[in-house]
């Protein structure tokens, strides 16, 4: 198969992702208006400006970037808007279904509510009805389990808006997932699927509490996994569910280079792994560009990014019947792409 033909097919695939930030997704163009909006435009002179802001000394930096990109979100019409734009990128990508975080205690200072902001959100991700997207509220382990309890209940009282699931990002190294395990089992008591930020800023002693402690259904990003033999041998047997992120792990130097990501080793020992793209327009990717680089830096090929395809389906939170449809469309699709490379071969 020809590298044009497999990047049409990858462009065709009907994608799954597990790992998404809202506020990390936005469309470059839709953030200028934000930055428009809110005289942002001082500092960054247009939009080749912006997109020059989204490079990172290391992941300290990074964080740092989330945080001032998190001063032009600030009115709950902000986030319809780009609810929509997100949930528009991702249809044209062929995105069918992806489970995506949103941080609202990084807008508290604003003055915007749990409640109201996960409502706006909702409204602006129904804009595109071709896709399904369900959320996970990320409770930002920087503000501590108290406050992560507090965040916790007023989620809990909007969960009929399509919040599946509870997450902790922030600053792993700073603030170890532990002090969490009450907040997490109230979260499972309220009905949440639970995944943490783990193995990214620190290493395989973060996931071990993420799973022993806290508990979680998934792991979100899992690298440094790899420095521990017996944490990899571990979560193949447990079939714990690793929500990988390559190219966010390059541009935040998590590993020095691609070649240097872990995703090899666990494909090859079978851990249940998929492929995501975190921040997407702040990482500069997407799910077919994750693919492709994968492709050419392993020596993947079409039936590997098949199967981290229905990993990411079986990982996935949504019902078992959604599930099962999830993967008959993409065995379809495999089907169909067979029967014409066969077509054209003969021809």
């Amino acid at each position: 198969m020809t590298a044009s033909k497999t990047q049409k097919l990858i462009q065709a695939l009907p994608k799954v992702e597990l790992h998404l930030h809202l506020e990390g997704a936005i469309p470059l163009n839709t953030l200028w208006q934000l930055v428009e909006k809110y005289g942002g435009t001082s500092e960054l002179g247009d939009l080749a400006q912006l997109e020059q802001k989204f490079a990172y000394k290391d992941f300290a930096h990074f964080i740092d970037t989330w945080i001032w990109k998190n001063n032009f979100l600030r009115e709950y019409e902000d986030f319809t808007l780009i609810a929509a734009a997100v949930a528009e990128d991702l249809t044209n990508q062929n995105v069918r279904y992806a489970e995506v975080f949103y941080s609202p205690g990084d807008f508290a200072r604003h003055g915007l509510e749990v409640q109201e902001l996960t409502a706006a959100i909702r409204r602006g991700l129904n804009t595109q009805p071709e896709i399904t997207i369900n959320l996970v509220a990320d409770l930002i382990r920087d503000f501590g389990p108290e406050q992560g309890a507090i965040w916790l209940q007023a989620v809990s009282e909007v969960k009929e808006l399509g919040v599946i699931g509870i997450g902790i990002g922030g600053s792993e190294q700073a603030f170890p997932p532990e002090p969490y395990a009450a907040v997490f089992e109230t979260a499972r008591n309220f009905g949440f699927k639970t995944s943490a930020h783990a193995g990214e800023a620190a290493g395989p002693e973060s996931i071990w509490g993420a799973v022993k402690t806290l508990q979680v259904d998934r792991i979100g990003h899992g690298t440094r996994a790899i420095e521990d033999p017996s944490l990899v041998n571990w979560l193949q047997t447990q079939q714990i569910p690793i929500e990988a992120c390559p190219i966010s792990n390059l541009r935040t130097g998590v590993v020095p280079n691609l070649a240097a990501h872990p995703i090899r080793q666990f494909y090859a020992q079978n851990l249940l792994v998929s492929v995501n793209t975190d921040d997407p327009k702040m990482f500069n990717t997407s799910l077919e560009e994750e693919y492709l680089a994968l492709m050419s830096t392993f020596g993947f090929q079409f039936p590997d990014i098949i199967r981290f395809s229905e990993n990411a389906i079986q990982s996935a939170w949504c019902s078992a019947d959604f599930q099962q449809k999830l993967m008959g469309e993409l065995h379809n699709f495999v089907a169909l792409a067979q029967t014409t490379e066969s077509t054209s071969s003969n021809a």
